[in-house]
């Protein structure tokens, strides 16, 4: 005899109770099938169930309940691990605190399982869920088990990286900046920002702007200038009681009567004499060398150059004539 009967949703038309029964077998397979293939695609959210209690990384067991379809939920877990509780000693599995259950759904939302649970959830770190899936006995239990193992390794790297391999780069560029940082302070103390040319000539006439690039000049030094000028005289102790550093005049025709009447009354002046240079240099704090083609006090009357030279060898033998072979 043939029937019609309706089931999920279908009508099916059968010849006799086999071919019934053959039927809802199928049907039910193949729903469960796909149920199984579709959430296996929905899983990828899994690292959103890790949490991190007690300083280690853990899956709730109603989590894993979801994630492995267990039929009764988080009671075939208990069962299994009841079954087997040598397999799962604390580091494996352990059991939150009131107090932990509380802090975590505060925290993440997680909310209490349908109809409220009598008791705290066990929590699962990597090997206990690697454990849990091979007691459990089910082929989906442990396709998704490799997936949280994958995730769990990929999470320790995350965090490793954050932990020591990202602050070791942060060190590594901030040296990288201070390095880059005092170059740019070498570079601004070597070249006066105000004139960074290294080579000019001044015409006759020029008394502004010569005078100009020597009171400049004179202002870069941070700690010493020396000049060397058999002509130093007053309009050149005129200019340097204004900038009142440290500087030291050789010369082979220094005013006695000039030095004693400055030296009594500032105390940033030494006067060396020395017959042993034809030309006139300035030296700022020993490491910036400049030639001058005139006298200091004739800037601006004749046409003259003055050049900054870059080779420190320079530096070292004029300052070696002037300290170690001076003449009294």
């Amino acid at each position: 005899m043939e029937v019609i009967i309706n089931i999920f949703g279908r009508k099916f038309r059968l010849k006799n109770i086999y071919t019934f029964a053959v039927t809802i077998f199928d049907h039910k397979n193949k729903k469960r099938k796909d149920y199984m293939e579709n959430y296996l695609i929905s899983i990828d959210n899994i690292e959103n169930m890790i949490y991190e209690i007690r300083g280690v990384q853990v899956m709730l067991d109603s989590d894993l309940a979801r994630l492995y379809q267990c039929v009764n939920g988080t009671k075939d877990i208990n069962k299994a691990v009841k079954r087997n509780i040598e397999r799962f000693p604390e580091q494996f599995m352990f059991q939150l605190s009131n107090n932990e259950y509380d802090t975590l759904r505060f925290q993440f939302g997680t909310s209490k399982d349908k109809g409220g649970r009598r008791y705290a959830p066990y929590a699962f770190t990597e090997q206990g869920v690697a454990m849990l899936s091979s007691v459990l006995h089910s082929e989906i239990a442990i396709q998704v088990s490799i997936k949280i193992m994958d995730i769990f390794v990929k999470m320790r790297h995350y965090i490793n990286y954050n932990n020591v391999l990202l602050p070791n780069k942060i060190l590594l560029l901030e040296d990288k900046v201070d390095n880059n940082t005092k170059r740019i302070e070498e570079l601004f103390d070597m070249f006066n920002p105000k004139d960074i040319t290294k080579n000019k000539i001044y015409f006759e006439g020029d008394y502004y702007d010569a005078y100009s690039f020597l009171i400049n000049t004179l202002n870069s030094a941070k700690q010493e200038i020396i000049i060397i000028d058999n002509y130093a005289g007053k309009g050149l102790l005129d200019i340097l009681k204004k900038i009142n550093k440290k500087t030291i005049i050789v010369s082979k025709n220094i005013d006695d009567k000039i030095m004693n009447k400055y030296q009594n009354q500032y105390k940033n002046v030494l006067f060396i004499h020395n017959e042993l240079f034809h030309d006139r240099f300035i030296i700022i704090d020993r490491i910036r060398l400049f030639i001058c083609g005139s006298s200091l006090k004739d800037f601006g009357k004749k046409c003259f150059g003055i050049s900054e030279l870059s080779d420190k060898e320079y530096i070292l033998k004029i300052l070696d004539k002037v300290f170690n072979k001076k003449q009294s």
